[in-house]
């Protein structure tokens, strides 16, 4: 994995086809600055509730020219001690937030994270650079 790979969150990507009216601009520009964007496989999940087959998902990735990468088991533990420590602290959801898978993901590769949601992650998984407004 090169510096210069950057994993995507959903939320960038759905400001992008949903033109937001407010986000689009910054999703557009953050996300053309980045070399080698991807995404993983709960970022997938999260854009196949806002299309219709795994298939339009595959389109949309190959239009914003970003690549999918599975998550490794490192990365699988880490979402889960996280998730622990926020369940510890007090949070109330019942099963890891996709945002453990995406960020320990990050966290085990070293590369950033681009998003508009930095909050969970600068918790979570301090280390780990972002990509944010």
């Amino acid at each position: 994995m090169t510096e210069a790979s950057t994993l995507v969150d959903s939320n960038v990507i759905i400001d992008i086809i949903g033109q937001d009216p407010i986000w689009m601009p910054w999703s557009v520009e953050a996300l053309n600055s980045c070399e080698s964007p991807w995404i993983n496989p709960l970022v997938f999940a999260e854009l196949c509730y806002v299309k219709n087959s795994p298939d339009e998902v595959d389109d949309l990735l190959a239009r914003l020219a970003m690549g999918y990468r599975e998550i490794p088991k490192d990365a699988l533990f880490l979402a889960a001690q996280a998730y622990r420590i926020y369940r510890q602290r007090g949070g109330i959801k019942s099963a890891p937030l996709s945002d453990f898978f995406v960020g320990a993901h990050a966290a085990v590769l070293g590369v950033p994270i681009l998003t508009r949601d930095a909050t969970r992650y600068q918790t979570y998984f301090p280390g780990v650079p972002l990509i944010a407004p």
